[in-house]
């Protein structure tokens, strides 16, 4: 879709990063836990100065998704805090956004890329999949949603 654009994340988007991120857990009926409240309150500290990177799809100059990368103690990449806004939904953005942080991945040499989410986020695991992530056993989260954890080789 020519119309929208996967760009890196400005001071400027902070707030339709959090309106983006707040709707979606509010969508799925899910607590804004701890976690999530540091980076959604605070993407520069808890992401980028940590050395990861937030993708914004944008349309018209509206963000419309977003996807974030954050760094991990094996050099992997945890994809965090991804969403496409309802209006946007259908068009192929979060397969877009997958792919900007497996790009931006794959040029920090990281070995993988990991994800934790939610059973009863049935579109979302389903892209994960056709993605390459495969599924891992439970392990401890910081997230009361999280029930599947997802990696992708590089």
């Amino acid at each position: 879709m020519s119309d929208v654009q996967i760009i890196p994340f400005t001071p400027a988007h902070a707030a339709a990063w959090a309106a983006l991120n707040e709707a979606w857990l509010a969508e799925g009926g899910f607590a804004i836990e701890a976690k999530d409240r540091a980076v959604i309150e605070d993407p520069q500290s808890t992401i980028l100065n940590a050395g990861g990177r937030i993708f914004i799809a944008e349309r018209g100059g509206q963000a419309v998704g977003c996807c974030a990368l954050m760094t991990m103690d094996d050099g992997g990449f945890e994809v965090a805090k991804m969403t496409v806004s309802p209006a946007a939904r259908g068009l192929g953005l979060g397969r877009r956004l997958l792919q900007a942080c497996e790009t931006a991945a794959r040029a920090a040499g990281a070995p993988r890329l990991y994800l934790e989410t939610s059973s009863t986020l049935k579109p979302a695991g389903a892209l994960y999949r056709s993605f390459g992530f495969v599924d891992l056993p439970p392990r401890p989260s910081p997230y009361v949603r999280a029930d599947v954890f997802m990696e992708k080789r590089l």
